[in-house]
């Protein structure tokens, strides 16, 4: 996929960044997750997987902010990679008006609360903080677009598979892509729900 295809915003925010034509496995997935396509991204470290899931997800809101409610979630495993994942976004989007929000366990939630309300487009988040934010009203999911898990292999281990399970059904019309460095029997089992008409995307 041509980068000209893309937002002018998005398009300058990659030239800014040295990024002048996406790798081979980009080109194999951006055309599907720019098409709207639930996807698993299975491929190791460096790939430029959660690279091709910005790009997408910034061409999906269309490089602007709109109104209050997130349009996009993606779910990290914990504090860290929730924030190395914000400051990757907000490397494509300082150009942009998108407001990009880090929710993490370790925050004061009420604090978290009037933030989120006072307007966010995209919202990283761990499980669990997300899920407790949801179920006190804190966070309005009726918006979202794009639900991504980044580094989905974390999922094995806590009660983070079923969080995202449940939240799963609070999400209507949305687009589903989950990035893994293996297709394990916890992400797949996710295809008997709210990803059972996923493309599967490996690199070779």
């Amino acid at each position: 996929m041509s980068f000209k295809k893309l937002h002018p915003l998005l398009k300058e925010s990659l030239e800014n960044a040295d990024y002048e034509t996406s790798n081979a496995f980009q080109k194999k997935v951006l055309p599907t997750l720019k098409g709207g396509a639930d996807a698993y991204l299975i491929a190791p470290k460096g790939s430029g997987k959660t690279t091709a899931l910005i790009i997408a997800t910034i061409q999906k809101l269309k490089a602007q902010a709109f109104e209050d409610s997130p349009r996009a979630i993606v779910v990290a495993k914990d504090k860290q990679e929730v924030l190395a994942l914000k400051d990757e976004f907000e490397r494509f989007t300082k150009n942009t008006d998108l407001r990009v929000y880090a929710l993490y366990d370790e925050y004061d939630i009420e604090k978290q609360k009037v933030e989120v309300y006072y307007g966010q487009d995209i919202v990283i988040a761990t499980p669990a903080r997300l899920s407790k934010l949801y179920f006190l009203n804190g966070i309005h999911m009726g918006e979202v677009k794009l639900f991504a898990i980044d580094d989905a292999d974390f999922l094995g281990r806590g009660n983070a598979y079923n969080l995202i399970l449940r939240l799963s059904e609070s999400i209507e019309k949305s687009q589903f892509v989950i990035i893994a460095e293996e297709m394990n029997s916890k992400i797949s089992n996710y295809q008997n729900s709210f990803m059972s008409n996923a493309h599967i995307l490996k690199q070779k």
